[in-house]
């Protein structure tokens, strides 16, 4: 308790300033944010007080007048004292009409430093059920928190039987098994960190037990993991598997088209659709070749869905009586939406219900499910909306008033000093609310990066920029590396700090490490993908340093630094549509 009280009552003193060195604004700072607006405010952007000091003048360097960043000290191997797990199991079961159904055990985890009693308590063996079950039923380390209950979450309990409540032809029972053995825990590795099996039991396995467009969508990408994991295969098989992808990926759409066609089912339409957007981004390879539809046409499909379901409505009323977890569905397209935005140089399509939450103090979720947390991501989507109205031709005085305003905003929530520590404990159980705020650090700076490349004249060379990168370059030691790490968390944030890394930044040997560590899960997925696209900038811009050109047409260039490609043309120029979150 008296270190949550430090951290909210000091701010680091080695923390960036903001962006501009001027009088900071109010915390109504939403309502004036480019954007679409949300037709219950009155004020317009022409009409903003900001706009009415034409004699506003800053240096392009001024926006980056910020100190050294600061350097953090390298994570503890162990701490001083280990504290005593804790198990508790928990057991449920359903009655219909006195007929057992359903039986659900749960495993909560959390630590204590008093020893546990050396007496056995009264009532339980020595060697009970408790401890039977407990070793028998999990080999998986449980979070340092234990279960927490954010999102609105349906539950299903994974038992011996589970392959028989889903039903599928036997010729594709092998991709089942696959996706549940294989795919199913790279999903929603935050999640599962934060409550333990919520992606198969709250999430996957309701969806597989009662949608069949969502099983044929597992199933194709079942197909794309086994294709691009088991890389010795033969002809045959290869050739089945590609059948298999196409077969169920067809099955997928026909079965969403019937039922858009009849208006019916639209959560489990919309299930299926989130599912076909975000899955893709957890398996295949870069140079997969099959033929399928780009993401964000999917999610324009997600978004009326959405509209159609209330969500967007459901979330803004969080806290009430009648709503207190927001809705899953909710919280993932917020997740897509508002990192796809920042693909695709647009505006969030929700940026309106983000502003509002925002104003509110209000949770979606976000950082239970993706890491980051709520109020750098609404942060996020402002800086994608000010980039929208730059690109629609917005002045570059209320360009810079904008970025010295978000500038600001992100500053605000800097943590104190010593806040970002290693996420694992000496028994080696993550500690989930420490690695989000080691994550969410991580996607401030890349957020504050993102917000300085749209500064007129900005140079991936000035030193504020290179500093930021090495600070997010520190960071990344406090995030677990390898197979059972999570950098294919941070897509986003490192495909923004790798954007502007020059040759002698230490960004580049440590996404190299990284990558090292990550054997093959490294060359697959979201992660493979920013990998192949940053390996490419950096021989782009490289070249452009060494000989003063650019070898990407000219007439496909976005409006980025002068003197180097922005990443965002390599893929429009590769052709490279995907979603690298």
């Amino acid at each position: 308790m008296t270190k949550k009280a430090t951290q909210n009552l000091h701010r680091n003193p080695n923390t960036p300033p903001s962006l501009c060195h001027s009088v900071q604004t109010s915390d109504g700072y939403s309502d004036i944010l480019p954007g679409s607006h949300s037709h219950s405010r009155s004020q317009s952007i022409d009409q903003s007080p900001l706009t009415s000091d034409h004699a506003f003048q800053m240096s392009p360097e001024g926006y980056f007048a910020m100190p050294a960043a600061y350097h953090l000290p390298p994570p503890p191997h162990m701490p001083l004292f280990s504290p005593y797990e804790i198990d508790i199991k928990t057991e449920r079961q359903i009655f219909v009409n006195d007929v057992p159904t359903r039986k659900d055990s749960t495993i909560s985890t959390f630590s204590t430093f008093q020893p546990p009693p050396s007496v056995d308590l009264p009532g339980l063996p020595a060697d009970s059920w408790v401890q039977q079950d407990y070793f028998e039923s999990s080999r998986e380390t449980f979070g340092e928190e234990g279960d927490y209950d954010f999102l609105d979450l349906r539950q299903s309990q994974m038992t011996p039987t589970q392959r028989a409540v889903i039903a599928v032809d036997e010729s594709d029972r092998p991709l089942l098994d696959h996706f549940l053995k294989k795919v199913v825990k790279l999903i929603f590795p935050i999640l599962d960190a934060n409550q333990q099996g919520s992606a198969s039991s709250g999430v996957v396995l309701p969806a597989l037990e009662y949608n069949r467009c969502y099983l044929h969508c597992c199933l194709s990408i079942a197909g794309v993991h086994k294709k691009s994991t088991e890389r010795n295969l033969d002809s045959e098989q290869a050739e089945k598997i590609e059948d298999d992808i196409v077969r169920h990926r067809y099955e997928t759409i026909r079965e969403l088209v019937d039922a858009l066609d009849k208006d019916v089912d639209h959560p489990q339409i919309l299930d299926a659709t989130l599912a076909m957007i975000f899955f893709q981004c957890c398996v295949g390879r870069p140079d997969d070749a099959t033929p399928d539809i780009a993401w964000h046409q999917h999610f324009n499909a997600a978004f009326d869905l959405a509209k159609k379901l209330e969500l967007p409505q459901a979330v803004t009323v969080i806290g009430s009586p009648m709503q207190t977890q927001p809705p899953f569905n909710m919280t993932l397209t917020a997740w897509i939406d508002i990192l796809g935005a920042t693909m695709l140089g647009r505006s969030p399509l929700f940026a309106d219900t983000y502003r509002e939450l925002n104003l509110a103090h209000a949770s979606l979720g976000l950082a239970e499910l993706m890491g980051c947390d709520d109020d750098i991501m609404f942060l996020i989507s402002e800086i994608a909306c000010l980039e929208a109205r730059k690109d629609d031709g917005m002045a570059e005085v209320m360009l810079c008033q904008y970025v010295e305003l978000l500038g600001n905003q992100i500053g605000r929530s800097e943590l104190a000093a010593g806040t970002i520590q290693s996420a694992i404990s000496a028994t080696g159980a993550i500690d989930s609310r420490q690695l989000c705020t080691n994550m969410t650090a991580i996607f401030r700076i890349a957020a504050r990066i993102y917000l300085c490349t749209m500064v007129p004249g900005y140079s991936a060379t000035s030193p504020s920029i290179v500093n930021l990168v090495v600070a997010c370059t520190e960071a990344m030691n406090f995030i677990p590396a390898g197979a059972e790490g999570f950098d294919k968390s941070l897509v986003w944030p490192l495909l923004i700090a790798g954007s502007v890394s020059t040759p002698d930044s230490p960004f580049r040997p440590m996404f190299a490490d990284r990558c090292k560590w990550l054997g093959d899960l490294g060359e697959c997925g979201s992660f493979g993908r920013v990998r192949q696209v940053l390996n490419e900038l950096w021989s782009i811009n490289d070249a452009a340093t060494a000989s003063t050109t650019i070898s990407l047409d000219p007439s496909a260039m976005s409006t980025g630094g002068s003197e180097s490609a922005h990443w965002r043309d390599v893929m429009r120029q590769r052709k490279w549509d995907c979603l690298l979150i």
